[in-house]
């Protein structure tokens, strides 16, 4: 355990808990911010902020916010078992909060832009660094693969007491953004998995894992099924209209397990971007790095090796796209742009011979 300790105790860390511990001194209120829907890895992070903070200066009163609503049953579950809420930035006075924290996002994350009255002094994230601004404390790590890890070791440089629901919630972050430590990971990922891990309450994290999928969303598969295009250790498909960007994603998670699939892409309509999905074992191909090549031209995309999103905009496709995207259009673009930008062989794939087309 001394080992995991000096792992995680970095002295950047400690740097920036101290700087936040003096921050923390000037406030009695936080406000802890998510962009889009909170997922279990800015839920655990923000529990953790608020715990530092709340035992090393006091607070009066805090609130947590997100731009959207849940999209995942699964993580609503997750935030109701884990006793907090989550209130819509839009419904929320930020104004009325003197410390103002931005968790597993940036200011360039929001698509309208944090208005005027909103200043984070505090910027905590993995994701890589967008867009030009600036915050007291702003801490970027993106080569790790969830913030929960960084939180991790936030806490333990505070020396505070963890509760051990807070244990658990970091634990279930570090699962859900890593898929259980299979994707971009470092040495720290799994020193923190390990540390929160023999602390968790596991039998709840097991309970929300269980249940994922609404019963609703077989519609979707059962479209994927007869949709499907395949080539090679590829599979597409189009599912048309969506009632959440988390079906995708879903479809995506699924179709991985097909055996010889390695690399998945999965679009749908909602409201009015199409959103592309991108699964992949890590190994063969880099998500992250196809979804840009082949989509970035067209509105934001990118990701890691083994898992990618793209939006774009209805309208920057009119030209491209017919206005009813139908199955065959929408189909014969997405394999047409996969087809166009293949990406540099990986390093590490062996003697694989896939070819992305």
């Amino acid at each position: 355990m001394k080992r995991v300790l000096s792992l995680l105790i970095r002295p950047e860390t400690v740097t920036n808990v101290s700087r936040l511990k003096a921050m923390g001194k000037k406030s009695d209120s936080l406000a802890v911010i998510m962009s889009g829907s909170p997922d279990p890895d800015a839920m655990a992070s923000a529990m953790a902020l608020y715990e530092i903070i709340r035992q090393t200066s006091g607070l009066r009163k805090c609130v947590f916010a997100s731009t959207d609503t849940f999209i995942r049953e699964q993580n609503f579950e997750f935030a109701r078992a884990m006793k907090i809420e989550i209130k819509r930035l839009a419904e929320t006075t930020i104004g009325d909060y003197s410390l103002v924290a931005l968790v597993d996002a940036q200011p360039s994350f929001f698509r309208d832009g944090l208005t005027d009255s909103i200043q984070p002094q505090i910027v905590l994230d993995h994701h890589p660094r967008t867009g030009t601004w600036h915050a007291e404390l702003e801490d970027i790590r993106e080569s790790y693969g969830s913030l929960s890890t960084v939180m991790t070791e936030y806490l333990l440089a505070a020396k505070v007491k963890i509760p051990r629901i807070l244990y658990t919630a970091l634990l279930y972050g570090i699962k859900s953004d890593t898929n259980n430590l299979e994707r971009d990971v470092l040495l720290e990922d799994i020193g923190a998995y390990y540390f929160n891990f023999s602390r968790a309450n596991r039998q709840l994290i097991r309970r929300i894992e269980m249940n994922q999928i609404p019963e609703r969303y077989l519609k979707y598969y059962e479209h994927a099924y007869r949709h499907r295009r395949r080539y090679r250790e590829r599979m597409t498909c189009f599912l048309g209209r969506v009632e959440s960007a988390d079906v995708c994603v879903q479809v995506a998670d699924f179709y991985l397990r097909i055996i010889n699939i390695y690399y998945v892409v999965i679009a749908g309509i909602f409201k009015d971007r199409l959103i592309i999905v991108f699964r992949g074992d890590g190994y063969r191909q880099d998500c992250g790095a196809i979804a840009k090549k082949a989509f970035g031209k067209f509105g934001s995309a990118g990701g890691h090796k083994s898992a990618a999103r793209v939006e774009i905009p209805l309208t920057a496709l009119k030209e491209i796209v017919p206005e009813d995207f139908s199955q065959e259009a929408t189909d014969h673009f997405l394999v047409q742009q996969l087809r166009r930008e293949k990406p540099a062989p990986q390093p590490n794939a062996g003697n694989s011979k896939t070819v992305i087309r």
